[in-house]
Protein backbone atom coordinates (compact mmCIF):
# COMPACT_ATOMS: atom_id res chain seq x y z
CA UNK A 1 0.00 0.00 0.00
CA UNK A 2 1.30 3.45 -0.93
CA UNK A 3 0.55 6.47 1.24
CA UNK A 4 0.70 10.13 0.22
CA UNK A 5 -0.23 13.17 2.29
CA UNK A 6 -2.67 15.76 0.98
CA UNK A 7 -4.84 18.37 2.66
CA UNK A 8 -8.48 19.39 2.67
CA UNK A 9 -9.29 22.82 1.24
CA UNK A 10 -11.73 25.23 2.88
CA UNK A 11 -14.35 23.88 0.46
CA UNK A 12 -13.76 20.31 1.64
CA UNK A 13 -11.92 19.30 -1.53
CA UNK A 14 -9.02 16.85 -1.54
CA UNK A 15 -6.49 16.42 -4.33
CA UNK A 16 -5.81 12.81 -5.22
CA UNK A 17 -2.12 12.48 -6.15
CA UNK A 18 -1.53 12.06 -9.88
CA UNK A 19 0.17 8.66 -9.42
CA UNK A 20 -3.02 7.34 -7.81
CA UNK A 21 -5.29 8.93 -10.43
CA UNK A 22 -3.26 7.44 -13.26
CA UNK A 23 -3.01 3.99 -11.64
CA UNK A 24 -6.76 3.90 -10.96
CA UNK A 25 -7.83 5.48 -14.25
CA UNK A 26 -9.48 8.50 -12.59
CA UNK A 27 -10.21 11.25 -15.14
CA UNK A 28 -11.48 14.81 -14.65
CA UNK A 29 -15.26 14.73 -14.30
CA UNK A 30 -15.38 11.09 -13.10
CA UNK A 31 -17.90 10.35 -10.37
CA UNK A 32 -16.41 8.79 -7.25
CA UNK A 33 -17.98 6.83 -4.41
CA UNK A 34 -16.69 7.85 -0.96
CA UNK A 35 -17.09 5.34 1.85
CA UNK A 36 -16.45 6.11 5.50
CA UNK A 37 -14.96 3.38 7.68
CA UNK A 38 -14.26 3.70 11.39
CA UNK A 39 -11.11 5.79 11.02
CA UNK A 40 -10.62 6.10 7.28
CA UNK A 41 -12.22 7.02 3.98
CA UNK A 42 -12.19 4.85 0.85
CA UNK A 43 -12.61 6.42 -2.61
CA UNK A 44 -13.65 4.27 -5.57
CA UNK A 45 -14.56 5.06 -9.14
CA UNK A 46 -18.36 5.09 -9.35
CA UNK A 47 -20.00 2.40 -11.43
CA UNK A 48 -23.58 2.66 -12.55
CA UNK A 49 -25.97 -0.19 -11.86
CA UNK A 50 -25.64 -1.23 -15.50
CA UNK A 51 -21.83 -1.29 -15.30
CA UNK A 52 -21.86 -3.27 -12.04
CA UNK A 53 -24.22 -5.90 -13.41
CA UNK A 54 -22.95 -6.11 -17.01
CA UNK A 55 -22.26 -9.72 -17.82
CA UNK A 56 -23.63 -10.95 -14.50
CA UNK A 57 -25.69 -13.61 -16.25
CA UNK A 58 -22.84 -14.89 -18.41
CA UNK A 59 -21.91 -17.50 -15.82
CA UNK A 60 -25.49 -18.76 -15.90
CA UNK A 61 -25.84 -18.93 -19.70
CA UNK A 62 -26.90 -22.34 -20.98
CA UNK A 63 -27.47 -23.98 -24.34
CA UNK A 64 -30.30 -24.49 -25.28
CA UNK A 65 -31.67 -21.06 -24.30
CA UNK A 66 -33.56 -20.70 -21.05
CA UNK A 67 -37.26 -20.07 -20.73
CA UNK A 68 -38.23 -16.58 -19.51
CA UNK A 69 -39.10 -18.06 -16.10
CA UNK A 70 -35.71 -19.76 -15.83
CA UNK A 71 -34.01 -16.51 -16.85
CA UNK A 72 -35.85 -14.60 -14.11
CA UNK A 73 -34.93 -17.18 -11.48
CA UNK A 74 -31.27 -17.17 -12.50
CA UNK A 75 -31.23 -13.37 -12.63
CA UNK A 76 -32.60 -13.19 -9.10
CA UNK A 77 -29.95 -15.68 -7.96
CA UNK A 78 -27.20 -13.66 -9.67
CA UNK A 79 -28.37 -10.46 -7.98
CA UNK A 80 -28.48 -12.25 -4.61
CA UNK A 81 -24.94 -13.58 -5.21
CA UNK A 82 -23.72 -10.08 -6.09
CA UNK A 83 -25.36 -8.57 -3.00
CA UNK A 84 -23.81 -11.26 -0.80
CA UNK A 85 -20.36 -10.53 -2.27
CA UNK A 86 -20.80 -6.79 -1.63
CA UNK A 87 -21.85 -7.39 1.98
CA UNK A 88 -18.98 -9.83 2.52
CA UNK A 89 -16.51 -7.25 1.17
CA UNK A 90 -18.01 -4.56 3.41
CA UNK A 91 -17.59 -6.84 6.44
CA UNK A 92 -13.95 -7.50 5.49
CA UNK A 93 -13.29 -3.76 5.24
CA UNK A 94 -14.46 -3.11 8.79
Amino acid sequence: MTTKTTKITSKGQVTIPIEFRQALGFEPGDRLDVEQNEDSVVVRKHQSWAERTAGILAAYRLDPPLTPRQERELYMQAVADEQEAILRQADENR
